[in-house]
């Protein structure tokens, strides 16, 4: 099975709110998700310096020292032209909140199908009844978990 090795940072500002990005799904139609920042692993790449790279470039942040990987995720199914799912790794990132402004132009964000990104607190994302999906799905669950519990002793495996 070919799965794309993705990482994601969990951006968590000092009001505890996550900062996620605004995917337009081309197919199905019309399908939006909000996912937290990151991308794919590069050949030769380490997790941690994809990371970096993708965090520089899509909302402009710079890690300091090495964030802790705090959730595991793998999905079998389409997801990327090539793969028949992804694993997504993600790792803790506290921050002071920030305007992010990445690297890449709007027409490179667009290209990786990013059409915003926002700030969201985990009540918003919990009462959010709207069209838009999340990544995971009941993203307010481990989140609010993550917040109220800290670093877990290992990466907590998610669903969907």
């Amino acid at each position: 099975m070919n799965l794309r090795h993705s990482v994601r940072a969990v951006v968590l500002d000092e009001d505890d709110r996550i900062l996620l990005c605004r995917f337009a799904i081309p197919e199905p139609a019309g399908t939006v998700v909000w996912a937290a920042p990151g991308g794919g692993i590069e050949p030769g790449e380490t997790p941690l310096a994809a990371l970096r790279r993708e965090l520089r470039e899509e909302v402009g942040l710079a890690l300091g020292a090495d964030p802790s990987h705090v959730w595991h995720q793998e999905v079998v199914a389409a997801h990327a032209a090539g793969y028949d799912g992804v694993i997504n790794d993600y790792y803790l990132v506290r921050t002071a909140t920030f305007t992010p402004r990445g690297t890449l132009s709007d027409e490179q964000l667009a290209a990786e199908n990013i059409s915003g990104l926002k700030w969201w607190h985990p009540r918003e994302v919990a009462s959010y009844a709207g069209a838009d999906l999340f990544s995971p799905r009941d993203l307010a669950t481990p989140l609010t978990a993550l917040i109220t519990s800290g670093v877990p002793a290992g990466p907590v495996r998610l669903g969907l």
